[in-house]
């Protein structure tokens, strides 16, 4: 295996497999990156045997080819410390991965790409396809709310349902759930829905750029797969059924408020300050067109301020996790909000008088 390839070119290709390496792999070869080497390109794959990558790099000049796998953290720290855009001639030479530029010689030790694992996934999956701002939008607007680490691991994960030609993304951690909507460019005749992990969701989110080009798109019973140019992601999806999210959205006569979000976000930063830093809890009283939020801690300091604001309904008195609040309003692009409370003791619904693609449902605070 003998071939020159640019600085920049191998680093983004191996920044990709990066994310997905376990850190703290039992197996020494997960912890490799596998190169594999032809006339055309140089192909990098990683797996941590739950999910896979897999990614081109342009080679300047072709020699000879080959597999080999050598230390991905290494290899990629190497290479980003290397000078930009240089060019890097990689060759094996018996059990090392050497790697000579202008200035400098480096050797790898390397592990038999035989022993590197296959990524056992399922041929038979639905196909469509999405724009990647679309893809890359949905995701943004979701995965914040996402589980982590809950023993309800279906809630470790974004549940994704393709309708047609609708795709939903929904996450939910129990305690605030995130719903958006996007088109996918072929529909499909049948229901296809699963639930990717969350890190799986990460990593795709990297990968998809901010061109406006297609996204291949394939989910099977046990599996996802996403192509995006050169670059396609593998993952197994989460076991389990997924709430009926529909049945927690907030429905009904209910009061509503209207605010500039802006205004909203940075008078709960302030207010914040002086909150529980273990319940981190806003109190908001809305009266006629005046929203009073507040907070206290347990060293009995105090925070209030009053915001100017259009509310139509009863006078409510409700408590919220401000974090949950913030992350809403991040992933809202208009310049109002809309919050529906539906009771003191009862969610409310938050959404944009700009778009109804996406909805956020938020559970009060008891304090």
């Amino acid at each position: 295996m003998k071939f020159n390839v640019n600085q920049q070119d191998l680093q983004v290709a191996l920044n990709y497999c990066q994310g997905v390496i376990e850190k703290r792999s039992t197996l020494p070869i997960l912890s490799n990156v596998l190169i594999s080497v032809d006339e055309a390109s140089v192909k990098l794959r990683a797996t941590d045997l739950e999910s896979e990558i897999e990614t081109l790099s342009t080679i300047t000049n072709f020699k000879s080819g080959g597999q080999t796998t050598a230390p991905a953290k290494k290899l990629s720290e190497l290479c980003r410390l290397l000078p930009d855009l240089s060019e890097i001639h990689v060759f094996l030479d018996g059990e090392n991965l050497k790697i000579e530029t202008s200035s400098g010689k480096y050797s790898l030790a390397t592990l038999p790409s035989a022993d590197f694992p296959i990524f056992d996934i399922e041929e038979d999956k639905n196909k469509t396809s999405i724009q990647a701002p679309s893809l890359k939008e949905l995701i943004n607007k979701t995965s914040f709310a996402m589980g982590n680490q809950d023993w309800r691991h279906y809630l470790n994960g974004l549940y994704l349902v393709i309708d047609d030609t609708k795709i939903t993304g929904v996450a939910t951690d129990a305690h605030r759930l995130a719903i958006a909507n996007q088109m996918v460019n072929e529909g499909s005749e049948e229901t296809i829905s699963g639930i990717i992990p969350r890190k799986s969701i990460n990593e795709i989110a990297k990968i998809i750029n901010d061109k406006n080009e297609n996204i291949s798109l394939e989910i099977g019973s046990s599996s996802i797969s996403i192509e995006s140019g050169e670059t396609k992601f593998s993952s197994k999806l989460i076991e389990g059924k997924f709430p009926d999210y529909e049945q927690v959205i907030p429905s009904g006569e209910s009061s509503e408020l209207t605010i500039n979000k802006k205004n909203l976000s940075e008078s709960l930063s302030r207010v914040s300050v002086l909150s529980s830093e273990k319940y981190r809890g806003v109190r908001m009283r809305i009266t006629d067109n005046n929203l009073n939020i507040s907070a206290n801690n347990p060293e009995k300091e105090q925070a209030e301020e009053q915001i100017d604001c259009t509310y139509k309904g009863e006078i409510i008195d409700i408590a919220f996790n401000v974090n949950y609040l913030q992350e809403i309003l991040s992933s809202i692009d208009s310049e109002n909000v809309i919050i529906h409370f539906f009771g003191s003791d009862k969610s409310c619904l938050i959404t944009s008088p700009d778009s109804e693609n996406y909805k956020y449902v938020v559970m009060p605070l008891l304090i």
